[in-house]
C-alpha cells in the first residue's frame, strides 16, 4: 500500500529507511486501531456539532470509520500495510473510501490529543479488565478459604515452622493482598477517567467544542482540565504498570509458598495434572512450571514499571516523541495477565489438599511451645520468664530425642499446662478478628465473598 504521512509539506524528501525503521510505530501501535477509531468517531460528531462538518459528513465519515474497523476484526490488517503509525493507517483507509473528505477529520486535532485519548482508551479496558480477573482469583481463594477454615496447617516465619493455622487462614492471607490490588485497579481508573481529546497539540483546540460532551460520548468521566498536561500526561500506565507489578509481585508469593506446598518434602497440595508439566528426561516429574512462571513475570514486570518512570522522568512539556515507547510495557503487561490470573485461578480451585499430611505437621509440638508459654503466662509466670522455662524445656527434649508432651512434669512446668499441647485448641483460641480460629476464617471468607461482590459493582473502595 501506498505509504500516507500525516505531515512532510515542508520537506524535500522522505523520510529515509533509517528514520522509519526507528520512528514508525504501526507494528506494536496497531493495538490501538478499536480506540483510534473510537475517538475518530466521536471527533467526527464533534465538528458537527461545531459547525465545521455537515451532517452528510459526518455521517459519512462516521460510516466509513466503523467500515475500517470492521474490515480489520474480520480479516485483519493488511500484511503491506506500512504506514508510520495506527492514525495514519486509519486516515489513510479512510482516504481510500472518501476521497478528500477524510482530510476534513484532523481538522482541529493533533495527533498528540489523539493518541492520549486512545491510549487513555485502552487503559480503561485493561484496568477493568485486570481488576475482573484479580477478584476472580480472590473469589477462587475466598472459597477454598471457606471450605478450608478448620484444616490445620503450619504457619511459618523465616521459612521454619512458626505456629499453627488453618489452610483457609492462608487463603484468606492472599484474599487480602488481592483486595488491595483490585482497589489500586479501580482507584488508578477513577484518576484516569479523564478525555484529552480537544487538547490539540499542546495548547487546546481552536474550534468551539464542548470538551465535557465530548468526553461523555467516550464513557469518560470528564474532561481534561489543562492542555498541556492533557498531551504529556502518562499517570494512568504508570499506575497500571506499578499496581500490575505489586500484583504479580504478590502472585509471586502465591506461586512460591504452593511450590514448597507442592514439593516431595511438605507434600501438601498436588498440582492437577491439566496445570502442571512433566520432564523431557525423568518420567515421575511433575513440575510447577505455571507457578514458576508468574514468579518469573513479576521479575519482569518490576523491570517493565522502573524503565517507564525512568523514560518519564526528564521529560519537559509538553508532548515528547520519547512518549511513543510508553505503549509496549502496557501491552505486554496486560497480555501476561491476561494469562497468568486465569490459570492461576483455575489451579487453586483444582488444587488437591492432603489434610492428613498437613495435620500432622501442624501437631508437631514445637509449633505449640507460643502456647504452652502463655499458658504459664496465664498462670502469672512473667512471659520472659515462661519463654525462658519453655526454651530450656525444648532442649532437654531434642537432646532426649523427644517431643516437648513426652517429657515428664517439672522446671515449673505442670501436667496441666502441658494439655495446652493440643493443635485444634490453639486455633480454637486465636478467636480475635483477623485470627486464625476456624470459627473466624469461616465469618471472614463470607465477608470476603461480599467486599470481592462489592467491587465488582464498583462500589465504595
Amino acid at each position: 500500500m501506498e505509504r500516507h504521512l500525516l505531515w512532510g509539506g515542508r520537506f524535500a524528501e522522505p523520510p529515509a529507511d533509517l528514520l522509519r525503521r526507528l520512528n514508525d510505530s504501526f507494528s506494536f501501535d496497531r493495538e490501538l486501531l478499536v480506540e483510534d477509531v473510537e475517538g475518530s468517531i466521536a471527533w467526527a460528531r464533534a465538528l458537527g456539532r461545531a459547525g465545521v462538518l455537515k451532517r452528510k459528513e459526518v455521517a459519512r465519515l462516521v460510516g466509513g470509520l466503523r467500515r475500517i474497523l470492521g474490515d480489520a476484526q474480520s480479516s485483519g490488517i493488511p500484511a503491506d500495510a506500512s504506514d508510520e503509525d495506527v492514525h495514519s493507517y486509519v486516515e489513510a483507509a479512510l482516504k481510500t473510501r472518501l476521497g478528500g473528505l477524510a482530510g476534513k477529520l484532523h481538522t482541529g486535532r493533533s495527533r498528540n490529543d489523539q493518541v492520549a485519548t486512545d491510549f487513555r482508551l485502552y487503559l480503561k479496558k485493561a484496568l477493568n479488565q485486570t481488576k475482573a480477573a484479580t477478584l476472580d482469583l480472590a473469589s477462587s481463594l475466598a472459597e477454598r478459604a471457606a471450605q478450608e477454615a478448620a484444616t490445620p496447617m503450619p504457619g511459618y516465619t523465616h521459612g521454619k515452622r512458626a505456629e499453627p493455622v488453618t489452610f483457609g487462614h492462608w487463603c484468606l492471607a492472599y484474599v487480602e493482598m488481592l483486595l488491595r490490588d483490585a482497589d489500586r485497579f479501580a482507584a488508578a481508573l477513577e484518576r484516569g477517567d479523564e478525555c484529552p481529546l480537544g487538547s490539540g497539540a499542546l495548547s487546546g483546540t481552536p474550534l468551539a467544542m464542548d470538551r465535557g460532551r465530548l468526553a461523555r460520548s467516550l464513557g469518560f468521566a470528564r474532561p481534561t482540565a489543562n492542555s498541556l498536561d492533557a498531551v504529556s500526561d502518562r499517570d494512568t500506565p504508570a499506575e497500571y504498570l506499578f499496581a500490575s507489578s505489586l500484583l504479580l509481585v504478590h502472585l509471586s508469593r502465591l506461586s512460591e509458598d504452593l511450590i514448597l506446598f507442592s514439593s516431595d518434602e511438605f507434600g501438601f497440595v498436588t498440582l492437577p495434572d491439566a496445570l502442571a508439566t512433566g520432564s523431557s528426561r525423568m518420567p515421575h516429574k511433575k513440575n510447577p512450571d505455571l507457578l514458576e512462571l508468574a514468579r518469573g513475570h513479576a521479575g519482569r514486570a518490576v523491570g517493565e514499571t522502573a524503565g517507564f518512570l525512568a523514560l518519564l522522568k526528564g521529560l519537559p512539556l509538553a508532548y515528547n516523541k520519547d512518549l511513543q515507547l510508553d505503549k509496549e510495557p502496557v501491552f505486554r503487561m496486560r497480555a501476561t495477565l491476561g494469562a497468568v490470573l486465569p490459570a492461576l485461578t483455575a489451579l487453586v480451585a483444582a488444587l488437591f489438599l492432603d489434610r492428613r499430611r498437613m495435620a500432622t505437621a501442624a501437631s508437631d509440638d514445637r509449633l505449640l511451645a507460643t502456647e504452652l508459654a502463655d499458658v504459664l503466662a496465664q498462670r502469672g509466670i512473667p512471659f520472659r520468664k515462661a519463654h525462658e522455662l519453655v526454651g530450656a524445656r525444648i532442649a532437654r527434649a531434642e537432646a532426649a530425642g523427644k517431643k516437648l508432651r513426652e517429657l515428664r512434669p517439672g522446671g515449673g512446668i505442670t501436667s496441666a499446662d502441658l494439655k495446652s499441647l493440643d493443635t485444634i485448641r490453639a486455633l480454637k483460641k486465636r478467636d480475635v478478628l483477623g485470627g486464625t480460629a476456624p470459627r473466624r476464617v469461616a465469618r471472614a471468607a463470607q465477608k470476603a465473598k461480599r467486599r470481592i461482590a462489592a467491587l465488582r459493582r464498583g462500589a465504595a473502595r
